[in-house]
């Protein structure tokens, strides 16, 4: 089955590719490699929730945010890629999470995120990561997310 058509069974339609918020482009190629830029959970460009997790997200609705936010790389790699099958996998996610002083489950916020790239893309879909607690993020977004994903020759 196609990353496509894997999209399609979970009920996904990618949006538009975001556009980079300033002084970047949203993805880079280097070799084989495309590298994302970091990216939050926009919906139509703009933020659903803002704030901390913990203090003004719970780990829930976080989780929903990463999915938003693993959706917007897919629309991103999509552009960059023009076809998702041209993707051989997903080699790293490293995520940052607004985090409040004692929250410290990050990592099953990112799980979200995880879960959901490697569910397109079945085995190759697995991947490293780094998931990190931090003050604040951009437009305090509860999170922004990095990923690294291998293309065909």
């Amino acid at each position: 089955m196609s990353p496509e058509d894997k999209l399609k069974e979970l009920g996904i339609e990618l949006p538009p590719a975001p556009k980079a918020l300033g002084s970047y482009v949203p993805a880079r190629k280097a070799g084989n490699l495309l590298f994302l830029s970091g990216i939050l959970p926009l919906v139509d460009g703009e933020l659903r929730r803002e704030g901390a997790v913990g203090r003004d997200l719970t780990l829930e609705e976080a989780q929903e945010e990463a999915k938003i936010t693993a959706i917007n790389a897919l629309s991103i790699l999509q552009a960059y890629a023009g076809d998702l099958s041209k993707v051989t996998g997903c080699v790293k996610i490293t995520g940052y999470v607004a985090s409040a002083p004692s929250f410290t489950e990050q990592h099953k916020v990112l799980d979200a995120a995880s879960d959901l790239i490697a569910e397109v893309f079945g085995e190759p879909g697995r991947h490293a990561r780094a998931a990190l607690g931090v003050n604040a993020l951009p437009l305090y977004a509860p999170l922004e997310v990095e990923f690294i994903f291998e293309l065909k020759d």
